[in-house]
C-alpha cells in the first residue's frame, strides 16, 4: 500500500492534531498560565500560517499579500499574547 501524496491530506491531519491539542490545553482545571497561552497562540499561528499557504495558495502569490496576511496573523498573536502577560 502506498502512502498518499496529497499535501492537502498530511496538512489537514496537522490541522487537526493541532486543533486536538488546542482544545486539550483548554480544558485545564484553572486559568491558564503564560506558558500554556504561548503554546496554545502559537498553535493558531501555525495552523493559520498553513491554511495561508496551503489552503489560500498564498505560497505562489505575490509576497505582499502573503505578508499581509501572516504579519495580521503573528502580529494578532503576539498582541494577545502581550494582553494576556499584561492582565495576568
Amino acid at each position: 500500500m502506498q502512502r498518499p501524496r496529497d499535501p492537502y491530506l498530511w496538512v489537514w491531519l496537522l490541522l487537526a492534531l493541532a486543533t486536538g491539542l488546542t482544545f486539550w490545553l483548554g480544558q485545564g482545571a484553572g486559568p491558564l498560565g503564560l506558558g500554556s497561552v504561548a503554546l496554545v497562540l502559537a498553535l493558531a499561528g501555525l495552523k493559520g500560517w498553513l491554511v495561508v499557504d496551503v489552503f489560500m495558495g498564498l505560497r505562489q502569490a505575490p509576497r505582499l499579500w502573503r505578508r499581509l496576511l501572516l504579519g495580521w496573523l503573528f502580529g494578532l498573536c503576539g498582541l494577545l499574547l502581550g494582553l494576556y502577560a499584561w492582565a495576568g
